[in-house]
């Protein structure tokens, strides 16, 4: 089964009509959703506006790509001392 991709505002408007009182188990069925997800969702995104999950995505993307250079340089630091250290 192909699995959706809910845009942000979709979800913060199903997190918000919960907080609203709608049961969620009507807005699960209503997405075509499992509530497991939308649990997930509520954990992840509860209390915060459309714009700064938003932002929050952009962080952690940004993050992970300042991981992997910080990574790629610590090898290359690594292995220029390794290189150092040997006797020619």
């Amino acid at each position: 089964m192909k699995s959706k991709r809910f845009s942000v505002e979709q979800i913060v408007s199903a997190i918000k009509q919960h907080e609203a009182g709608l049961p969620i188990a009507d807005i699960a069925r209503k997405m075509g959703i499992a509530e497991g997800a939308f649990y997930a969702w509520k954990k992840k995104y509860s209390g915060l506006e459309s714009d700064q999950v938003r932002e929050l995505k952009q962080l952690r993307e940004e993050n992970e790509k300042l991981k992997r250079i910080v990574a790629d340089l610590t090898l290359d630091k690594v292995m220029l001392q390794d290189l150092n250290t040997r006797k020619w």
